[in-house]
C-alpha cells in the first residue's frame, strides 16, 4: 500500500498585514452558517464614554471557529508552561 502525500503548505504575507493590528477588545457573534469575530482598539472618549474601534473582522465557518478555539487553547498552554500562568483580567463590573 502506497502512502498519501500530503502537500507541503506554503503561506504567503504581505508587508501591511505582517504589521499586524493591536486589539484590546474582541466581539464575538454568529449566525447559523458564520462566526464574526470583531477586533476592536478601546480607548477612552469624551464625557466618560468608551470608544472601540473595530480594526479587523473575520468571517469564518463553525467549524474553523471550533478548530480556532481547541488551537488557542493549546497553545496558551504551551506559553504558560513556557512562561508561567496568565493572570485573568479583572473585570470592575463584577465587584
Amino acid at each position: 500500500m502506497s502512502e498519501v502525500q500530503v502537500p507541503e503548505l506554503r503561506i504567503d504575507i504581505d508587508r501591511e498585514t505582517a504589521l499586524g493590528k493591536y486589539a484590546n477588545f474582541a466581539i464575538f457573534s454568529h449566525q447559523k452558517n458564520e462566526f464574526y469575530l470583531d477586533f476592536a482598539l478601546m480607548q477612552p472618549g469624551t464625557q466618560g464614554q468608551m470608544v472601540a474601534l473595530v480594526t479587523s473582522r473575520i468571517i469564518t465557518s463553525p467549524q474553523h471557529a471550533k478548530a480556532l478555539l481547541r488551537s488557542l487553547a493549546e497553545n496558551i498552554q504551551r506559553y504558560e508552561e513556557t512562561y508561567g500562568a496568565i493572570p485573568e483580567p479583572f473585570d470592575g463590573s463584577k465587584a
